[in-house]
């Protein structure tokens, strides 16, 4: 059985639960939009779950961010696909929902209220784009990426052992 996670905003007008096989906050990415959007230390974690299971109070209080992107990777300004949900009435970021693949979401673990296996190593992705004042906690173990991490989220579970049945 895949973990439920139950997670909320900060207020208490959003609240949700969704099943996650892939629930290690081990992924942290550095780019801007997670950092302004969502990462008070310089990045956000977004943990794996099925869009599916999905299930939402408060519905009615949640906003929808789409983050245009002009970078390195990007030279003309282009919309992200990705839906960014979030709490309109206290700003908390909940999930990111991408139609590209419409089976998952991705929870950000600061919204989950559910206690997270703690994994051994992280991954530290989009270096190439964290602020310069940022100086990330690189562990034994650790990989990092100046764009994207060679494993899915899927995937790394599954390597690392940390995949939930």
């Amino acid at each position: 059985m895949p973990l439920k996670l139950e997670g909320s905003c900060r207020c208490g007008a959003v609240s949700f639960s969704v099943d996650s096989h892939t629930p290690a906050p081990y992924q942290l990415c550095y780019c801007s939009i997670c950092r302004k959007q969502q990462g008070g230390g310089g990045f956000a974690i977004n943990l794996g779950a099925l869009a599916t299971t999905l299930e939402i109070e408060g519905q009615d209080r949640i906003g929808v961010y789409c983050a245009e992107i002009e970078d390195d990777e990007h030279p003309h300004c282009e919309a992200s696909s990705g839906e960014r949900s979030y709490c309109r009435d206290c700003g908390s970021a909940l999930w990111l929902y991408d139609p590209s693949w419409p089976e998952l979401i991705h929870p950000f673990a600061s919204a989950i209220d559910t206690e997270l296996p703690k994994p051994r190593t992280r991954v530290h992705l989009m270096l190439k784009y964290k602020a310069s004042w940022v100086e990330p906690e690189i562990r034994k173990g650790d990989e990092t990426f100046d764009l994207y991490p060679k494993l899915s989220i899927a995937d790394w579970h599954r390597k690392h052992g940390m995949w939930v049945d």
